[in-house]
């Protein structure tokens, strides 16, 4: 067994998408458009990755996202924070705790916490 994806429910599925492709740098496994219905997409880093499906559902959908954040590992942290800078979002301060750990945080357009880290090893 192991974990296939996690499903965030967006209010806009055009900026979740952006967010997620061009800010984050995920890649797209699969689409699918149901007029009336639903809107959909798998990303990823690669196609056999545990994959983000972000959802738009056409009736009214209300999901609860306190207390989820996701994690991605990254090269550059303080990189990655100017990106999220130019891309019009308020990403928190770089925290390091201890040596050889950075981190920063940033909210997708759902106000899903998004933690970008860089970690040596």
């Amino acid at each position: 067994m192991y974990f296939y994806h996690l499903t965030i429910i967006t209010k806009d599925f055009d900026k979740s998408y952006q967010f997620y492709t061009q800010f984050v740098g995920l890649n797209v496994n699969r689409e699918e458009n149901v007029p009336g219905r639903h809107r959909l997409a798998f990303l990823a880093d690669h196609a056999d990755d545990t994959q983000i499906e972000i959802v738009h559902y056409d009736s009214p959908f209300t999901a609860e996202t306190k207390g989820i954040t996701i994690c991605f590992a990254c090269d550059d942290v303080e990189a990655m924070r100017e990106k999220a800078l130019a891309f019009g979002l308020e990403p928190s301060e770089i925290r390091s705790p201890h040596a050889g750990l950075k981190y920063f945080y940033v909210y997708d357009p759902d106000r899903v916490s998004i933690e970008f880290k860089q970690e040596e090893k």
